[in-house]
Protein backbone atom coordinates (compact mmCIF):
# COMPACT_ATOMS: atom_id res chain seq x y z
CA UNK A 1 0.00 0.00 0.00
CA UNK A 2 2.73 2.13 0.61
CA UNK A 3 4.37 1.84 -2.57
CA UNK A 4 1.12 2.41 -4.18
CA UNK A 5 0.81 5.68 -2.67
CA UNK A 6 4.46 6.79 -3.17
CA UNK A 7 4.27 6.18 -7.18
CA UNK A 8 0.61 8.04 -6.50
CA UNK A 9 2.79 10.93 -5.33
CA UNK A 10 5.59 11.01 -7.24
CA UNK A 11 2.77 10.59 -10.55
CA UNK A 12 0.84 13.71 -9.28
CA UNK A 13 3.97 15.64 -8.81
CA UNK A 14 5.70 15.41 -11.87
CA UNK A 15 2.06 15.53 -14.26
CA UNK A 16 2.24 19.02 -11.95
CA UNK A 17 5.92 20.29 -12.77
CA UNK A 18 4.74 19.39 -16.21
CA UNK A 19 2.06 21.79 -16.49
CA UNK A 20 1.11 25.13 -17.23
CA UNK A 21 0.72 27.14 -13.64
CA UNK A 22 -2.56 28.93 -14.11
CA UNK A 23 -2.04 32.54 -12.15
CA UNK A 24 -5.03 35.33 -12.68
CA UNK A 25 -6.11 33.26 -15.45
CA UNK A 26 -3.00 33.19 -17.49
CA UNK A 27 -1.19 29.65 -17.87
CA UNK A 28 2.39 30.11 -16.67
CA UNK A 29 4.49 27.55 -18.49
CA UNK A 30 7.47 25.79 -16.36
CA UNK A 31 9.37 25.49 -19.29
CA UNK A 32 10.27 27.29 -22.98
CA UNK A 33 12.51 26.78 -25.46
CA UNK A 34 14.85 29.40 -26.47
CA UNK A 35 17.66 28.99 -29.19
CA UNK A 36 17.63 25.69 -28.91
CA UNK A 37 17.82 25.90 -25.05
CA UNK A 38 15.06 24.78 -22.00
CA UNK A 39 14.70 27.53 -19.97
CA UNK A 40 12.63 26.77 -17.13
CA UNK A 41 10.64 29.47 -15.01
CA UNK A 42 12.61 31.30 -12.21
CA UNK A 43 9.70 32.83 -10.86
CA UNK A 44 6.99 35.58 -11.61
CA UNK A 45 5.63 38.29 -10.06
CA UNK A 46 2.31 41.06 -11.08
CA UNK A 47 2.93 44.27 -12.02
CA UNK A 48 1.52 46.79 -10.35
CA UNK A 49 0.87 50.54 -10.75
CA UNK A 50 -1.42 52.46 -8.43
CA UNK A 51 -3.34 49.32 -7.41
CA UNK A 52 -3.92 48.33 -10.87
CA UNK A 53 -2.70 45.04 -11.93
CA UNK A 54 -0.80 45.77 -15.43
CA UNK A 55 0.88 42.21 -16.57
CA UNK A 56 2.45 39.07 -14.58
CA UNK A 57 6.09 39.50 -15.17
CA UNK A 58 7.84 36.10 -15.82
CA UNK A 59 11.43 35.20 -15.77
CA UNK A 60 12.93 32.02 -17.67
CA UNK A 61 16.16 30.83 -17.20
CA UNK A 62 18.80 27.95 -17.78
CA UNK A 63 19.68 27.66 -14.03
CA UNK A 64 18.01 29.01 -11.50
CA UNK A 65 18.81 32.15 -9.60
CA UNK A 66 17.38 33.57 -5.73
CA UNK A 67 19.93 36.86 -6.08
CA UNK A 68 19.92 39.58 -8.74
CA UNK A 69 23.37 40.17 -8.96
CA UNK A 70 23.69 36.96 -10.15
CA UNK A 71 21.22 36.97 -12.79
CA UNK A 72 22.51 40.59 -14.07
CA UNK A 73 26.23 38.96 -14.28
CA UNK A 74 25.11 35.79 -15.62
CA UNK A 75 25.75 35.39 -19.43
CA UNK A 76 23.33 32.80 -20.30
CA UNK A 77 20.07 33.45 -22.45
CA UNK A 78 17.26 34.35 -20.42
CA UNK A 79 13.62 35.24 -21.38
CA UNK A 80 11.57 38.13 -19.70
CA UNK A 81 7.39 36.92 -20.35
CA UNK A 82 4.94 39.89 -19.99
CA UNK A 83 1.19 38.45 -19.92
CA UNK A 84 -0.89 41.60 -19.54
CA UNK A 85 -4.08 41.62 -17.42
CA UNK A 86 -5.42 45.22 -17.89
CA UNK A 87 -7.63 46.24 -20.30
CA UNK A 88 -5.23 48.84 -22.17
CA UNK A 89 -1.40 50.02 -21.81
CA UNK A 90 -0.97 52.46 -24.73
CA UNK A 91 2.57 52.30 -26.47
CA UNK A 92 3.31 55.46 -25.04
CA UNK A 93 3.38 54.44 -21.84
CA UNK A 94 5.46 50.90 -22.30
CA UNK A 95 7.81 53.23 -24.17
CA UNK A 96 7.86 55.47 -20.99
CA UNK A 97 8.12 53.11 -18.75
CA UNK A 98 11.27 51.57 -20.77
CA UNK A 99 13.18 54.21 -20.90
CA UNK A 100 12.06 55.44 -17.31
CA UNK A 101 13.84 52.10 -16.53
CA UNK A 102 16.57 51.88 -18.46
CA UNK A 103 17.63 55.42 -17.11
CA UNK A 104 16.84 54.72 -13.36
CA UNK A 105 19.45 51.56 -13.69
CA UNK A 106 21.44 51.59 -16.70
CA UNK A 107 21.81 55.64 -16.93
CA UNK A 108 24.37 55.05 -19.89
CA UNK A 109 22.28 53.44 -22.08
CA UNK A 110 19.70 56.64 -22.50
CA UNK A 111 20.05 57.85 -26.13
CA UNK A 112 22.12 54.92 -27.59
CA UNK A 113 20.71 54.19 -31.26
CA UNK A 114 20.31 50.61 -30.53
CA UNK A 115 17.65 51.83 -26.84
CA UNK A 116 16.19 54.04 -29.67
CA UNK A 117 15.61 51.09 -31.75
CA UNK A 118 14.22 49.23 -29.49
CA UNK A 119 11.60 51.45 -28.09
CA UNK A 120 10.99 52.09 -31.77
CA UNK A 121 10.00 48.33 -31.75
CA UNK A 122 6.77 48.85 -30.02
CA UNK A 123 4.20 50.34 -32.37
CA UNK A 124 0.77 49.06 -30.50
CA UNK A 125 -0.84 48.74 -27.52
CA UNK A 126 -0.95 46.37 -25.30
CA UNK A 127 -4.33 44.68 -24.34
CA UNK A 128 -5.54 41.96 -21.54
CA UNK A 129 -4.54 38.71 -23.00
CA UNK A 130 -1.67 40.23 -25.14
CA UNK A 131 1.74 38.12 -24.18
CA UNK A 132 5.16 40.11 -24.87
CA UNK A 133 8.45 38.22 -24.85
CA UNK A 134 11.96 39.77 -24.58
CA UNK A 135 14.53 37.56 -25.00
CA UNK A 136 18.21 38.30 -23.93
CA UNK A 137 20.48 35.82 -25.78
CA UNK A 138 23.97 35.10 -24.63
CA UNK A 139 25.13 36.30 -27.62
CA UNK A 140 23.91 39.95 -26.27
CA UNK A 141 20.95 40.57 -28.64
CA UNK A 142 17.58 41.54 -27.60
CA UNK A 143 14.36 40.13 -29.35
CA UNK A 144 11.41 41.07 -29.10
CA UNK A 145 7.76 39.15 -29.60
CA UNK A 146 4.32 40.31 -29.56
CA UNK A 147 1.56 37.68 -29.24
CA UNK A 148 4.55 35.28 -30.66
CA UNK A 149 5.12 37.93 -33.65
CA UNK A 150 8.54 38.94 -34.08
CA UNK A 151 8.83 42.48 -33.50
CA UNK A 152 12.76 42.80 -34.04
CA UNK A 153 16.13 41.88 -32.79
CA UNK A 154 19.00 44.44 -31.46
CA UNK A 155 22.47 42.97 -30.85
CA UNK A 156 23.68 45.35 -27.79
CA UNK A 157 25.38 43.96 -24.81
CA UNK A 158 24.61 46.80 -22.78
CA UNK A 159 20.87 46.59 -24.02
CA UNK A 160 20.54 43.46 -22.84
CA UNK A 161 21.50 43.74 -19.48
CA UNK A 162 20.00 47.10 -18.97
CA UNK A 163 16.72 45.57 -20.29
CA UNK A 164 17.37 42.83 -17.54
CA UNK A 165 18.37 45.45 -14.82
CA UNK A 166 14.98 46.89 -15.44
CA UNK A 167 13.32 44.69 -13.76
CA UNK A 168 16.35 42.92 -11.40
CA UNK A 169 18.24 46.37 -11.00
CA UNK A 170 18.82 48.23 -7.67
CA UNK A 171 15.78 50.54 -8.81
CA UNK A 172 13.81 48.20 -10.18
CA UNK A 173 10.21 48.70 -12.21
CA UNK A 174 8.10 46.93 -9.14
CA UNK A 175 10.30 45.21 -6.04
CA UNK A 176 7.38 43.08 -5.42
CA UNK A 177 7.67 41.87 -9.54
CA UNK A 178 11.27 41.79 -8.97
CA UNK A 179 11.24 39.21 -5.78
CA UNK A 180 8.59 37.36 -7.91
CA UNK A 181 10.61 36.75 -10.57
CA UNK A 182 13.68 36.05 -8.53
CA UNK A 183 11.61 33.27 -6.88
CA UNK A 184 11.76 34.81 -3.34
Amino acid sequence: MKKLFLTLVLALLFASQSKAAPVLGVNLDPTVTVNNQQLKLNGYGIRKKFFVKVYIGSLYASKPFSSATAALSDNSDKLIRMNFLHSKVEKEKIIEAFNEGLGSNSPDTVGLPEVKKFLSLFTADFVHGDSVDLILSANGSVSVSHNGKVLGSIPSTKLAKGVLAIYLGDKPADEALKKGMLGN
